[in-house]
């Protein structure tokens, strides 16, 4: 499978956008939330039409603050978000 890479001022980021693909669609959710470290938040336009572009579902980006995986946005299922991706510095597993 072909790495998505991502550049911005001559850093590169492996996203892993596939993984992510296959996730929503193995999930077939309709509505999926993205959590992004500060880091990559000007990418987040990027990533979400890559993402809605190879799914069916609608991708919102969370704006609010990420400080590693115990920080999680609580209550998406109250506005009908059905996969949380947070996207961090560890491997998917």
């Amino acid at each position: 499978m072909k790495q998505e890479n991502v550049v911005q001022e001559r850093i590169i980021y492996k996203l892993e956008l596939e993984k992510a693909i296959e996730k929503i669609k193995e999930s077939n959710a309709k509505m999926v939330c993205v959590q992004l470290p500060d880091g990559l938040k000007p990418l987040a336009k990027e990533i979400k039409d890559k993402l809605q572009q190879e799914t069916t579902a609608e991708i919102l980006i969370w704006g609010g603050s990420c400080y590693g995986a115990c920080d999680l946005p609580m209550e998406l299922e109250k506005i009908g978000v059905e996969l949380l991706i947070s996207f961090g510095h560890s491997d998917w597993r």
